[in-house]
């Protein structure tokens, strides 16, 4: 992708955000400036397929090196995979703030490596993990009003019904995320319309499993643990969310299939594939 040259500085809690700009720093210091990319600048610059690998145990018999060929978005401790491979994913992202703390190897992993990471820009910040590829700050998408769905508007932004007012934050799907990201509480939900931002076509969900019970394949007891809301949030944000992007985004142009043979997600909303089947469609 071409770099972006630098338009702006300013000064943010003693350190400079330069927005556009590519990332110079040695990702082991916070001493160096942190450089925000906006989203807008890696929009539709990339096709084809990818594989986004969550952390549901089904993950653990991913062939992963087998498809290093194949761009890949990952998250959180999902990055762990990577390790000792030269595999460099495409996008990480982490939307949990403290999770830095609770996993700084794999955190600092992630940075060290990933060509693009998505955080929240206060966690950039506090961070002491400088990302060596490029960071794009996150924003949840605002609620469009019943107006700008009447007018055409926000048409980047695919919601539920606009007239539902009973939820805080509406269920929803962001072509667009530099117009802010909808929150499923999974970050996996996050992932694919990452994948979808920057052009991918067919996304393959990898360790998408969404059961609380059976944790993170990274997770031992022993480690520290993030804490978990699959099983509150299910029925009420997760499946809704999957739902309405099952509806109203995935078609022809914009695939999405599950690797997962445990996953909650029924096989009517995301349709279930084997590792032999996505081989034969990559080489179609």
């Amino acid at each position: 992708m071409k770099q972006m040259p630098f338009v702006e500085a300013k000064p943010v809690a003693d350190k400079k955000l330069a927005l556009f700009a590519p990332v110079p720093a040695p990702w082991r210091s916070s001493a160096h400036p942190l450089y925000l990319n906006d989203f807008a600048a890696c929009r539709n610059v990339e096709s084809g397929a990818v594989f986004i690998i969550a952390s549901g145990l089904s993950a653990k018999s991913f062939p992963l090196e087998k498809f290093a060929h194949v761009p890949m978005i990952t998250m959180n401790g999902s990055i762990s995979m990577f390790m000792n491979t030269d595999i460099k994913p495409s996008f990480y992202a982490c939307t949990d703030r403290s999770f830095s703390k609770q996993q700084p190897d794999l955190f600092n992993y992630a940075m060290a490596v990933s060509q693009r990471v998505a955080l929240w820009e206060d966690h950039a910040q506090s961070s002491h993990a400088r990302p060596t590829g490029q960071l794009y700050p996150l924003s949840k998408a605002p609620k469009p009003s019943w107006i700008d769905v009447a007018l055409g508007r926000s048409k980047e932004l695919v919601t539920d019904h606009p007239l539902i007012a009973f939820r805080k934050r509406s269920i929803g799907f962001s072509k667009d995320m530099s117009q802010g990201f909808f929150d499923a509480r999974t970050v996996a939900y996050l992932a694919i319309q990452l994948a979808f931002h920057v052009g991918f076509s067919k996304v393959f969900l990898v360790g998408v499993d969404l059961d609380e019970k059976s944790g993170r394949f990274y997770e031992t007891k022993d480690s520290i643990n993030s804490p978990c809301g699959l099983d509150q949030h299910y029925y009420t944000r997760i499946l809704p969310s999957f739902e309405l992007m099952s509806k109203k985004v995935i078609g022809d142009d914009f695939m999405v299939y599950n690797l997962s043979d445990i996953s909650k997600i029924p096989a009517s909303v995301i349709p279930r594939i084997s590792v032999a089947q996505v081989e034969a469609m990559l080489h179609q």
